[in-house]
This record gives C-alpha cells, sequence and structure tokens, in this order.
C-alpha cells in the first residue's frame, strides 16, 4: 500500500464510499443520492444550482441523479413564486426516512475510522484536514 497524501486520500475516500453503500444496499440507494439527502437535510428547499455547489456534483450529473431519486420518489421538484426557470427540491416522507439512514451510516462510519484517535487528534486532523480542503479549493 502507497502512504502518499493522493494515495490515502482516495482510498479513503473509496473505502467510505464502499461502506456506505454496502450498508445501504437493502434501501436502493445509488452512487451520489445519499451525498444529496445529506444536503438536504439542512437545506431542504434548495435550488439544483445550490445542491450541485454543496455536494461537488456538476450540474449534469446532479441532473440524473435528482431524475432517479425523483422517479424513485425520494423527492420532489416544486416552483416557488412563480419562477418557472428554477425548480426548487424537497424531500419527500420517504427521502427523509432514506436520509435519516444515512445520517446514521455515516455516523457509524466515522466512529468507525476514528476509533482509537483521541479526541484532541481529531481535533487536530479535522483542523488541518479543512486547510488542505481551503487550500485545494483556492487552486484554479
Amino acid at each position: 500500500m502507497n502512504d502518499s497524501f493522493h494515495y490515502l486520500s482516495m482510498a479513503n475516500h473509496m473505502m467510505v464510499q464502499k461502506k456506505l453503500m454496502e450498508q445501504l444496499k437493502d434501501t436502493g440507494l445509488t452512487l451520489g443520492q445519499p451525498k444529496v439527502l445529506d444536503y438536504l437535510k439542512d437545506h431542504d428547499g434548495a435550488s439544483q444550482k445550490e445542491i450541485a455547489a454543496g455536494c461537488l456534483i456538476e450540474a449534469g450529473s446532479l441532473t440524473s441523479i435528482l431524475n432517479r431519486m425523483e422517479e424513485k420518489g425520494l423527492l420532489e421538484r416544486k416552483m416557488l413564486n412563480g419562477n418557472r426557470r428554477t425548480f426548487h427540491i424537497f424531500m419527500t416522507e420517504s427521502g427523509k426516512k432514506n436520509q435519516k439512514l444515512v445520517e446514521e451510516t455515516f455516523e457509524k462510519i466515522e466512529e468507525t475510522a476514528l476509533n482509537n484517535v483521541s479526541e484532541e487528534e481529531q481535533k487536530v486532523f479535522m483542523e488541518i484536514f479543512l486547510r488542505i480542503y481551503r487550500n485545494l479549493a483556492e487552486i484554479k
């Protein structure tokens, strides 16, 4: 196993995705959908543009994800204030139920990932992890 930053970043991301999808297999959720439900937890009624930015998903990919989620009855699109150009995305009861499962699963994965890591180490790690994200976000 390679212990470079880029390799471990990719490996950790893939491991979280794998564990998440294994735990959620009975829900029928597919890649990308848990992230959208997680975002809508705190931003129910967001526009598609806001969801794309919040989830770091390209607009075209998000359209496909939202279409499948709408077909499954997890969310619905609504026009607000008669604005036909912008639809707002709301979770249905089924979407909210699945969102709770996603939230619980993320919590279990984080608990497992941070097992044997002290609270102080976690705090320092998260500060550095956020700094790394901000550094990368500045690259044009």
